[in-house]
């Protein structure tokens, strides 16, 4: 796998999820970041072993430049090791979440 395809830990500036890790990256100024930090809260609160981290964008230009991210917000799901299993941008509904968890990752049963 590339860089790209993979998020460590020094990458995140946090631990990964046990089973998955939901990463949005957001601005300070972003209306839907805001939902959105509401809907991966939820999902990681609902679903055992799924952390959220929320990545200000302004202050990792270099991390969205290497993922070529182009707005906010924008959400990456990983598996336990890092690996990016799925990209989205915009606000995400928790129906959409969750079922991108179900089938990205195979070990979490909803």
């Amino acid at each position: 796998m590339t860089d790209i395809e993979r998020l460590s830990v020094t990458d995140l500036g946090a631990a990964l999820g046990e089973r998955a890790t939901l990463v949005q990256f957001s601005t300070a100024f972003c209306q839907p970041c805001r939902a959105t930090r509401r809907v991966l809260a939820d999902v990681s609160a609902l679903v055992p072993g799924v952390v959220h981290i929320e990545i200000d964008a302004e202050s990792r230009l270099d991390l969205m430049r290497r993922l070529e991210i182009t707005g906010t917000p924008t959400v990456f799901v990983l598996d336990p090791a890092g690996a990016v299993v799925k990209r989205a941008a915009g606000l995400p509904r928790k129906a959409e979440v969750l079922a991108a968890l179900a089938a990205a990752v195979p070990a979490v049963r909803l």
